[in-house]
């Protein structure tokens, strides 16, 4: 796995289905219009612990330069409080039961 830069950078990541239920609750609501919210899990993580909990193996890991660093954002971290409080929608899908319902749609995949 290929980690650009040294992987320090964080991002707060929200499984599909958590996505797909704010775009359509929001979609929905007129509570929301000219409002800016946010969808997240209210929790950032590295890109190195990311790419731990998916690889489980360290080794497995390189870091490359990045092609340009300077654009990078160095840390994202949604704060959902806003869509909970107009929309009542809160992410129902922690970072690990994502990552592990991934794997099994990925294994499934393969199979068929």
């Amino acid at each position: 796995m290929y980690i650009y830069g040294d992987g320090t950078q964080t991002r707060d990541l929200l499984y599909v289905e958590d996505c797909a239920r704010f775009v359509v609750e929001a979609g929905y609501s007129d509570k929301v219009n000219g409002e800016v919210i946010h969808a997240g899990l209210g929790r950032d993580i590295s890109i190195n612990d990311l790419a731990k909990m998916i690889i489980k193996d360290k080794s497995r890991i390189q870091h490359v330069p990045h092609i340009h660093p300077q654009s990078e954002v160095q840390k994202l971290l949604c704060n959902y409080k806003k869509a909970k409080l107009l929309l009542g929608w809160e992410p129902k899908v922690s970072l690990e039961e994502g990552i592990n319902r991934t794997e099994v749609w990925i294994k499934d995949d393969i199979k068929e």
